[in-house]
């Protein structure tokens, strides 16, 4: 029995105007060798069995043959801390302009905590750029993630912590060892670089502009920490379109946003016990810059159970591509699987309404990662 919640957003502010400028990145992304734009992919069958009038998702875990979307934040934040640091700020930022401060870059050493893609993606850029990297990683990380990151060329350790201890371990470790601290999630004093990663990943939506995108009314995104929802919002905003519905979903186990609107005083809340098996995901306190966004932009903040999730991922593996197979995990695929369980339960109908879903909608979600925990995928949709 799957489990969701809806909930409005009282302090959802229709004047909300885009904070972000990302139109360096996208040039940046495009000057790597083995840039590519990833799949969006018309599921046309599953929306008529919505009752939609489509569905489109956009497929991350074809990102630079990393299995998921992180490399763009990483990268482009890296790239920025290396340009500050060789005094080019005039240099037009590129993959190769980077490449040539090689004598200053092997010096360097960047730290991070992560559940495991944005780990392995600041691992993928150390080994592009030339410098070295550290990864942090929460108590009970898939060997998988841990094996992944190594693969790159960095040293990988595993706490005994949860997400949010090892974060604060790794930034400790970093002031203490004088190496770079390059995180995914922001604080006080700490927003520069996770700015950067925000900015970074807004090189998805540039993307549409160039495929069969349909305009969306329901913009569906997952969050941990919250940047990557933030910066898909806040992209969909700086465009000159009708806006989107946000909606916002979560694990029923790891809801800090949820927790925290629910919580009515407008500030962000941690929540202390984490259980979910969508790693990605298994966050318990938002982002402070993400916060200042969604908390304005979105419409809906939900929740769902890991179940899902797992029963999305299931029938994305069987979807019917000419060109590609889905393969989407835990955290990847649990907005389709909220789309899918609003539009099909009838015990869910009063959210349906609620979202103003029906058969004019246009509906885009984002699978965020592939079989990132090999394991555990094959345990879900191959009974293995």
């Amino acid at each position: 029995m799957s489990h969701i919640d809806v909930i409005s957003n009282p302090f959802h502010d229709d004047r909300y105007t885009a904070k972000i400028n990302s139109d360096e990145c996208i040039r940046f992304h495009q000057s790597f060798p083995d840039y590519a734009q990833t799949p969006l992919i018309d599921l046309d069958d599953y929306s008529k069995e919505l009752n939609l009038n489509s569905f489109q998702i956009k497929d991350e875990s074809k990102r630079f043959k990393l299995n998921a979307f992180k490399s763009l934040g990483a990268s482009y934040a890296m790239a920025k801390i290396i340009f500050s640091k060789t005094a080019n700020d005039q240099t037009e930022l590129e993959f190769n302009s980077v490449i040539k401060q090689s004598d200053a870059i092997k010096g360097m050493t960047f730290a991070t905590a992560t559940d495991g893609n944005h780990g392995r993606a600041v691992a993928w850029c150390a080994e592009k750029f030339g410098c070295k990297a550290i990864v942090f990683l929460p108590k009970d990380t898939s060997r998988h993630r841990v094996e992944a990151i190594e693969s790159h060329g960095a040293k990988a350790f595993v706490t005994n912590l949860n997400y949010d201890e090892t974060v604060e371990y790794a930034a400790k470790m970093s002031e203490e060892n004088n190496w770079i601290l390059i995180q995914d999630t922001s604080w006080v004093g700490y927003e520069s670089i996770p700015r950067d990663i925000m900015i970074g990943y807004q090189t998805i939506i540039h993307e549409l502009q160039d495929s069969h995108f349909n305009w969306p009314t329901h913009v569906v995104m997952q969050a941990g920490v919250g940047s990557f929802a933030a910066s898909i919002f806040d992209a969909f905003s700086s465009i000159d379109r009708p806006r989107p519905k946000f909606i916002l979903v979560e694990p029923s186990g790891a809801a800090c946003y949820f927790e925290s609107i629910k919580m009515g005083d407008g500030n962000p809340h941690s929540v202390e016990e984490l259980d979910t098996q969508m790693a990605g995901l298994c966050c318990g306190t938002p982002s402070i810059l993400a916060w200042d966004i969604i908390k304005e932009v979105t419409d809906f903040f939900a929740v769902c159970d890991d179940s899902v999730a797992f029963e999305s991922m299931m029938k994305l593996s069987r979807v019917k591509k000419p060109v590609q197979t889905i393969i989407s995990g835990e955290s990847g695929a649990v907005t389709i699987g909220f789309i899918e369980k609003i539009c099909t339960d009838k015990k869910y109908s009063e959210y349906f309404d609620l979202m103003g879903l029906d058969e004019s909608s246009n509906v885009f979600c984002i699978s965020t990662e592939g079989d990132t925990n090999p394991d555990l995928y094959n345990r879900v949709v191959n009974d293995q």
